[in-house]
């Protein structure tokens, strides 16, 4: 098929959805209300709750006409090994010329949760950078340094130099932990850089109460050889460099500036003790299929992923002590089930087949997608895309998409087309720096060498809308208040969903797969 004839299909189908009635997003809302309610009490991995939700899902896909494709029906069970930081026993000390200062859990610093601690570490301290490699721009910030039985200091980001989504796969846990294995560090300190965390340190404190999972499947284990991973309040990051040479400001100023940073050695050690209480669990994956149309085509199947899972109960803010996740990621949920009403109301036919997978665990680390992608419920070459939908903020009228993976494989040239039938702007990521590139589960499929975008209702830089989401960011993100009483724009919400809609069927009609760019570091993996 020609591009005139490819841009022709996206058209019709935009054409026919434009002649309907206009989204009001009410039917949206809907669901996210009875996913994100406090009884559903945050939809905690594991949680009675979680598993009332996704047995919700399931009912509605059923209703709506898909058929059950997880392991047991609609459901596919994942098993998790969990573990939760007892802080009263649990400690963190500088050692410098013999004398101990502890830290205060919490303020100074804290016991992350990416590594299962060690029950005690002690440890000299080197300051490496970013803690970042990157063969293919031969950049390494072990490259001469000596980091072998020590705790690894470092400050997230890289120098700007290295294109976005190739420097956020490199600070993905798994990646990271490779390297760091293989330079023999036993463990890491991570000082936040306050411009570029989405919340403050008052809160994103909090999250070291929560549950730590990892999947139980050995396989998927993540690379072994640290013992502890540290973060450090970045106000009192002083203590850890006193003596060094060199500040906090100084080095936050060439992050920021997306400079390379020194590497030296720093005064005090480390010693930490950690106490942790262990369980196994089970969550479940929720998988539904609306079968292709066309004899050959309907084998392959277009993803729609989001993930069903928040964090829970949890410490209270202003009273309030359940973190519903309706934003995230309710909201990505419901977008799912308002397209799987759609499709059986309108009776829409496409020629590939459409996966709805509403994963688990997203919180825990895209553990529910990773643990899908190595264990997809239809045959793995079959995946031709996945488009993913994980808190898209519709809190002002939509103008603007931003696409993350837009120039890794043709789908964003899909997505143009879409996107501009229905008269809507769409730009890159506007804040690489925030890493969202590997921070949703479009990382797991894209790792397991499906092309994949995820897609959310976008702003401008140095606009109002942009202040509006820092806002929300700030204010509602991974807090009780991300709640069902919160200003909602329901028909944004609409046209988003009428534009995955729009482009599933795109993806799913055209005569060709979509396939990586020839220059896409990401070809790689499916190769």
């Amino acid at each position: 098929m020609t591009r005139k004839s490819s841009f022709a299909l996206v058209f019709s189908v935009a054409i026919a959805l434009l002649a309907a009635p206009p989204p009001d997003g009410k039917r949206w809302w809907s669901y996210v209300e009875a996913l994100a309610n406090d009884q559903m009490k945050g939809r905690d991995t594991g949680s009675p709750e979680h598993l009332k939700a996704a047995q919700y899902v399931a009912a509605h896909f059923e209703q709506d006409g898909l058929n059950p494709a997880g392991t047991r029906g609609f459901l596919q069970p994942v098993e998790f090994n969990a573990w939760k930081i007892v802080e009263p026993e649990s400690s963190i000390d500088l050692i410098r010329g013999g004398k101990i200062e502890p830290l205060a859990l919490g303020e100074d610093a804290y016991i992350g949760r990416g590594v299962l601690p060690a029950e005690s570490v002690e440890a000299p301290l080197v300051f490496a950078g970013y803690g970042l490699t990157v063969p293919e721009m031969n950049y390494d910030d072990f490259a001469g340094l000596d980091v072998r039985g020590k705790i690894v200091v470092m400050i997230g980001g890289g120098p700007s130099t290295i294109p976005g989504p190739l420097k956020a796969h490199y600070q993905n846990a798994i990646e990271r932990r490779r390297f760091l294995q293989r330079a023999g560090a036993v463990g890491t300190a991570t000082i936040q850089n306050p411009a570029t965390a989405d919340v403050p340190w008052s809160r994103s404190t909090l999250a070291r109460f929560q549950e730590a999972m990892e999947l139980v499947d050995p396989a998927l284990a993540a690379p072994g050889g640290l013992k502890i991973a540290i973060t450090v309040n970045p106000a009192h990051a002083g203590k850890w460099l006193e003596g060094s040479g060199h500040t906090l400001d100084e080095l936050l100023a060439l992050v920021n500036a997306g400079k390379p940073l020194p590497h030296f050695p720093l005064v005090p050690s480390v010693r930490a003790r950690a106490k942790v209480q262990r369980r196994e669990l089970e969550s479940q994956n929720v998988v539904a299929a609306w079968p292709g149309a066309d004899p050959t085509l309907k084998n392959e199947y277009v993803v729609l992923s989001a993930h069903i899972d928040h964090v829970g109960v949890g410490e209270p803010i202003n009273g309030d002590s359940i973190y519903n996740g309706a934003m995230d990621n309710a909201a990505g949920v419901a977008t799912l089930l308002d397209i799987a009403q759609t499709l059986h109301d309108q009776t829409i036919q496409t020629k590939r087949s459409l996966l709805f997978v509403v994963v688990t665990g997203e919180e825990k680390g895209l553990l529910g997608s990773r643990y899908f992608a190595a264990h997809p419920t239809v045959n793995s070459k079959s995946m031709v895309a996945d488009l993913n939908t994980d808190m898209f903020l519709p809190l002002y009228p939509l103008h603007v998409v931003t696409v993350y993976g837009l120039h890794e494989s043709d789908l964003g040239d899909t997505v143009r087309k879409v996107a501009q039938s229905l008269d809507v702007e769409v730009q890159d990521d506007p804040a690489p720096q925030r890493n969202v590139f590997i921070r949703s589960d479009q990382y797991s499929f894209i790792r397991a060498g499906v092309p994949s975008l995820m897609i959310d209702v976008g702003y401008k830089k140095g606009s109002n809308e942009e202040e509006v989401a820092k806002e929300w960011l700030k204010n509602r993100y991974h807090a009780p208040s991300d709640d069902l009483n919160q200003p909602v724009d329901l028909q944004a919400a609409g046209q988003y969903n009428r534009l995955i809609l729009a482009l599933a069927e795109s993806v799913a009609n055209a005569p060709a797969r979509p396939q990586w760019k020839p220059d896409s570091f990401f070809r790689r993996f499916a190769q």
